[in-house]
């Protein structure tokens, strides 16, 4: 079962970090990522979300395809094509998987100016050899969903 992280890190840049430390865990197979994303507050104090998934490009390539085998039907696969990718894209964009959008812009609003916050879903395998990899990030742990005792161990792992 997947489990929600949320690290708050020092800078855009940490968060970005993290992020490709959560990549390279999941090629190597050390944790099973469904979904990541940051946030951060812009130069004007707005709290900014960087995705890791985008579903408004998948639903655009999907429905670029199914538009385009309608089209061939109806012997218009350009007209399919465009309408397809179009209808798809506005699907995608309305689409919320993974990590709730509205937990994320909550966090990213109480961000102080500078702070990052990243927010990992997926199924830790390995914890030790994770907690060692985001350890030099010097994370703090901001919310989670796993148990007291769970959430308590992890903030201790990453502080020592």
């Amino acid at each position: 079962m997947a489990q929600l992280i949320v690290l708050g890190v020092t800078d855009r840049d940490t968060a970005e970090r993290a992020l490709d430390i959560a990549a390279d865990l999941n090629k190597r197979q050390l944790l099973r990522l469904e979904d990541a994303a940051y946030a951060y507050k812009d130069d004007k104090g707005r709290p900014r979300i960087q995705q890791t998934v985008s579903t408004t490009g998948v639903g655009a390539a999907g429905g670029a395809l199914w538009g385009t085998l309608i089209g061939l039907i109806f012997l218009n696969p350009l007209l399919g094509l465009a309408v397809g990718a179009a209808t798809g894209a506005v699907a995608g964009r309305l689409t919320d998987i993974g990590i709730d959008d509205d937990m994320i812009k909550q966090i990213g609003s109480h961000l102080e100016d500078g702070r990052a916050a990243v927010f990992l879903l997926a199924d830790i395998t390995t914890a030790d050899r994770v907690v060692d990899a985001f350890k030099p990030l010097d994370p703090t742990v901001l919310q989670t969903n796993l148990s007291k005792d769970d959430e308590r161990e992890l903030v201790e792992a990453l502080r020592a």
